[in-house]
């Protein structure tokens, strides 16, 4: 499962910026664990409480990408606590991400049925079930 992880959210894993539990390292670092923490979260409260607005995700994503490329463009080392908490903030965000995509995706297929095949009681049901509507 380690190794899976490691690809799945290209980490590095180094020792210093990785969590350890009873003597043994986390299998990614310490910022991949908070993607991970709030892309598992993210998942039931996107459902309970629909997607982010594009502002707010774009807010919730800010802080891992400054923190992460202006620790690696300069020498100055960031905590894992901050590494943790602006992964997971990401991580949330990355699932709202993946919903307005998903939207975006089934209204393009929807636009081009009704260009298709015309704006049928078929095409307007299928264009629902896609989009998780009633």
């Amino acid at each position: 499962m380690g190794k899976f992880l490691r690809i799945f959210f290209g980490c590095h894993a180094r020792p210093d910026r990785s969590f350890y539990w009873h003597g043994r390292q986390f299998p990614i670092c310490a910022r991949c664990t908070g993607e991970l923490a709030g892309i598992l979260i993210g998942i039931p409260a996107s459902l309970l409480f629909g997607s982010l607005s594009v502002p707010v995700m774009i807010l919730f994503m800010l802080p891992m990408l400054i923190d992460g490329f202006s620790q690696l463009l300069t020498k100055y080392t960031r905590t894992n606590l901050r590494r943790v908490v602006t992964g997971f903030l990401f991580g949330i965000a990355f699932d709202s991400l993946l919903l307005h995509f998903h939207h975006t995706c089934v209204w393009i297929a929807g636009e081009i049925a009704r260009l298709v095949f015309g704006n049928t009681e078929a095409v307007n049901r299928a264009i629902r079930m896609f989009s998780g509507g009633p």
